[in-house]
C-alpha cells in the first residue's frame, strides 16, 4: 500500500505571512503557487509555494498565526525541513546569500556524505539546503527563469525531514507499514551524541527522506511560531487515501475524516510519538494562477470553489 508516496508537503507556522512571504519568495527565490486561507480558521492566511507547476514534493505551506507564543525546541516534533539544491557551487552561493541578507546560518557542513548548509528562517524555522543525492539528476527538476535566484543555484524541491522522538522505533515502525519505506540503518546525528534512523522512499521521481533522531534528553517541544505543523504524505488517489484511512482504523489510531481541501483530499493523524501526519491526494485540483511580482497584500486571495460564496466574510476576517 502506498509504495511510491512521497512528501507531498511541509506545513509551517509564522506569526506575519507577509515578512514570510518576502522571505520564502524574495530571498529564497521560491514560486508562489497561491495565497489562500486556513480551512479551518478563516483568520488566518495559508500561503503555498512549490515550483512553477506546483508539484507534491515541492510544496512547502505558511500558516499565518497572529497570537500566540515562539516554538519551543523539543522532542516529538518535527526538527528540521530540508530544501534540495543541485551542486555544492549552490551552496556556496547561498552561503554568501545568507550573509548578505544577514540569515543565521551554520556554514556548509557534511552530513549522510552529503553536502549542507542550516539556516534559520522567519521565526526561527529551523531549515536547511542539502546537494541532491547520487541517484538524482538536476533535470529531472524544474526551474523558473524569473526567480531572484540564477537557474544553476535554484532550490529544486523538498528533500528530507527531521523528527525528533522519544521512541524511534515505534514511529519507524508505523512508517514503514504504512508507506513501506526502507532504512538505510543508524548512525550519529551531526556532532552529537544523538542516534538518527534514515528512512527513504521509493518514487522514480521525487526521493525523499525522514530522519528519526532519537532524543530523550530535551524536554518535549511547545509548538508555536517557526515550529513545522505537520507532514503531508502522499496518496496516489482518493482510493488510496481510504486505503491508508482502513490502515488507521484496524491500527486503532485516532485519524480525521477525509478532508475535501478544494485543491485535495487529504487526512490527518498523529504517530506514536504525537507527530502530525496528513496524507494528501497527489493530483493538484486548481486552476493555473499567474502571479506578477506584487506586494503580498495586492496579490488576489485565492479560494477553492466551495469557499468562493464566502469571499467577502473571509477577506473581512483576515483583516482583524
Amino acid at each position: 500500500m502506498n509504495h511510491n508516496s512521497i512528501i507531498h508537503h511541509v506545513s509551517i507556522i509564522n506569526h506575519d505571512a507577509e515578512e514570510s512571504f518576502n522571505f520564502y519568495r524574495n530571498i529564497l527565490g521560491l514560486n508562489l503557487l497561491m495565497k489562500t486561507v486556513n480551512q479551518e480558521n478563516y483568520e488566518m492566511y495559508h500561503v503555498f509555494f512549490a515550483d512553477k507547476y506546483g508539484r507534491p514534493g515541492t510544496e512547502v505551506t505558511l500558516f499565518e498565526m497572529k497570537e500566540g507564543k515562539d516554538n519551543q525546541f523539543g522532542a516529538n516534533a518535527f526538527d528540521r525541513l530540508l530544501f534540495k539544491v543541485p551542486s555544492v557551487e549552490s551552496l556556496k552561493y547561498w552561503e554568501a546569500r545568507f550573509d548578505e541578507y544577514e540569515i543565521c546560518h551554520y556554514g556548509i557542513e557534511v552530513y549522510t556524505d552529503r553536502s549542507l548548509i542550516r539556516f534559520e528562517g522567519p521565526d526561527n524555522t529551523p531549515l536547511g539546503l542539502i546537494v541532491i543525492s547520487d541517484q538524482e539528476n538536476v533535470h529531472q527538476f524544474n526551474t523558473d527563469e524569473e526567480s531572484t535566484v540564477p537557474v544553476e543555484y535554484q532550490i529544486l524541491g523538498l528533500d528530507s525531514i527531521h523528527a525528533r522522538v522519544r521512541y524511534p522505533k515505534a514511529s519507524i515502525e508505523h512508517f514503514q507499514q504504512l508507506y513501506n519505506w526502507t532504512s538505510v540503518g543508524q548512525q550519529t546525528f551531526f556532532d552529537t551524541d544523538l542516534t538518527v534512523e534514515i528512512l527513504h522512499n521509493h518514487n522514480q521521481d521525487m526521493y525523499h527522506e525522514i530522519h528519526f533522531i532519537y532524543d530523550t534528553f530535551n524536554p518535549l517541544e511547545d509548538q508555536g511560531f517557526g515550529g513545522i505543523h505537520h507532514v503531508a504524505i502522499s496518496a496516489e488517489d482518493e482510493g488510496e487515501l481510504q486505503e491508508v484511512e482502513t490502515a488507521l482504523d484496524k491500527l486503532n489510531m485516532v485519524h480525521s475524516p477525509i478532508k475535501n481541501r478544494g485543491f485535495f483530499k487529504s487526512i490527518y493523524y498523529r504517530d506514536p510519538n504525537q507527530l502530525l501526519f496528513e496524507v494528501a491526494t497527489l493530483k493538484l485540483n486548481m486552476k493555473e494562477i499567474a502571479f506578477e511580482d506584487k506586494a503580498f497584500q495586492d496579490i488576489t486571495l485565492y479560494l477553492p470553489e466551495h469557499l468562493e460564496e464566502k469571499r467577502a466574510y473571509i477577506e473581512n476576517q483576515l483583516q482583524k
